[in-house]
């Protein structure tokens, strides 16, 4: 399992970074990133901290972790500059809050991520062909979720990215261990969503190109 969408108790996850590690670990994960919510008021210090942690357990073989933050009720008009302090931060993975229908995120939100090159688009509710097709010009992922509440609208955001040609990732947001899921659980997330088996082994080397490309 590769999930880039995870929670420590830096932002609003219940674990510290270093049990969020281990707990996924054990599950079986190859590689994830943490990603706690930030805006301009806690962004410097949660990219600190991650970094810290993703020195301390890259230092063996095998399992990556890869540092990032999730830009979270951010102004559509300050996304463009947020990205790119995250990212001069070192944060590897830019995943953005998206238009949920679980939450009231302003619109406009999943178009300013798009446009500002986040690597991930979250929980992007009720996303448009036009948004589905800027993704693909600007290689931004499209997140198929397992977390109730955002997943709501999975059926409608896998059959338009599909549609489009964007990459879709299917991600957990985990908050708590029981979010945590197997491959097995991820496939029935996407096969839930109106993909198929072969939709599913293309998510999957989605998201092994992207650990590549970040970590080389």
């Amino acid at each position: 399992m590769i999930d880039f969408h995870m929670h420590s108790m830096l932002s609003d996850g219940a674990l510290i970074p270093s049990e969020l590690v281990r707990r996924a670990r054990v599950a079986g994960y190859t590689a994830m990133a943490i990603t706690d919510h930030v805006d301009d008021s806690n962004i410097e210090g949660v990219v600190k901290q991650v970094l810290r942690a993703a020195r301390q357990f890259n230092s063996g073989g095998g399992f990556r972790l890869l540092p990032g933050v999730e830009l979270t009720h951010i102004p559509p008009a300050h996304i463009p500059r947020l990205v790119k302090r995250a990212r001069a931060l070192g944060a590897l993975i830019v995943v953005g809050h998206g238009e949920t229908l679980a939450e009231p995120v302003e619109p406009g939100t999943n178009m300013a991520y798009i446009k500002a090159g986040v690597d991930i688009l979250a929980h992007p509710g009720l996303i448009t062909e036009e948004e589905c097709r800027a993704a693909v010009k600007k290689t931004v992922h499209i997140e198929v979720t397992c977390r109730a509440g955002h997943s709501i609208s999975n059926g409608h955001v896998a059959a338009l990215a599909k549609k489009a040609g964007a990459r879709i990732l299917v991600n957990t947001d985990t908050h708590a261990p029981g979010d945590l899921a197997t491959d097995e659980r991820a496939g029935r997330v996407a096969l839930g969503a109106g993909l198929d088996l072969k939709d599913f082994r293309r998510i999957q080397d989605n998201a092994r190109e992207l650990v590549r490309k970040k970590l080389g």
